[in-house]
């Protein structure tokens, strides 16, 4: 059901942000819901999206959140909105909105700069560190929390560069990626097994050449402006 538009009615108020209802489903069976939004709710139902779908522990009844028009929930967001929802035992969670946050990471050496290609498990082409956010935290903060634990690299966010990749990488699942520009001081990397399978570091034409996605050319291109004004 994710990103299905749907009709909510109204049954109660959990907490400001949080009220419960149902949906009437094609078969006139009613859809247990919870709608999550940041204006208080008065009406007796409200339109909007189905943002998330819920499996349960104890049962085999689908549960799904949905926001209204033009807001946008995150899978933290989500979760700790939910977490004052007694006996609500989550198995998992299926969400229509995925962010993450990375960097592209240079280094420089005698021979020059020098970016950060990696490989994870689930990808077959190279591209940045990144990985999704936690609750509470900044994309900056994300981003330098993942990078650390993917490559045990500490760096430094470069001001002035922050480029947005808005895709839809399967189904109706809606994802953007937030990356900066970051500096390491050394080369040495240790690779997370279970998140990167390997990585390389490349000259800038040698990125344009071992990314794929226009995307991350883009931001490739951004960053070496940067790069060479930073000398």
């Amino acid at each position: 059901m994710l990103a299905k538009r749907v009709t909510v009615n109204l049954f109660g108020q959990i907490s400001d942000t949080l009220y419960s209802g149902y949906i009437t489903g094609e078969n006139n069976e009613n859809i247990k819901a919870f709608v999550i939004s940041s204006k208080t709710l008065s009406q007796s139902s409200v339109g909007g999206q189905v943002i998330a779908t819920l499996n349960l522990e104890d049962s085999t009844e689908q549960r799904v959140v949905v926001a209204p028009d033009r807001e946008i929930y995150y899978e933290p967001q989500i979760l700790n909105t939910l977490s004052c929802v007694n006996n609500l035992k989550i198995k998992d969670i299926n969400c229509l909105y995925e962010k993450s946050c990375g960097a592209l990471i240079f280094y420089r050496n005698k021979q020059g700069v020098r970016v950060l290609l990696v490989k994870n498990h689930n990808g077959r082409y190279w591209s940045f560190p990144k990985g999704h956010m936690e609750l509470n935290e900044t994309e900056k903060e994300t981003a330098v929390r993942e990078i650390k634990e993917e490559t045990n690299l500490d760096v430094k966010i470069i001001d002035g560069f922050r480029e947005v990749s808005d895709y839809c990488p399967f189904g109706n699942i809606k994802k953007r990626v937030v990356f900066f520009l970051a500096q390491a001081f050394t080369d040495d990397v240790v690779d997370q097994p279970e998140e990167i399978d390997s990585h390389i570091w490349v000259d800038i034409q040698q990125a344009r050449k071992n990314c794929t996605y226009e995307n991350d050319l883009r931001v490739i291109d951004k960053a070496e402006l940067l790069i060479n004004q930073s000398k």
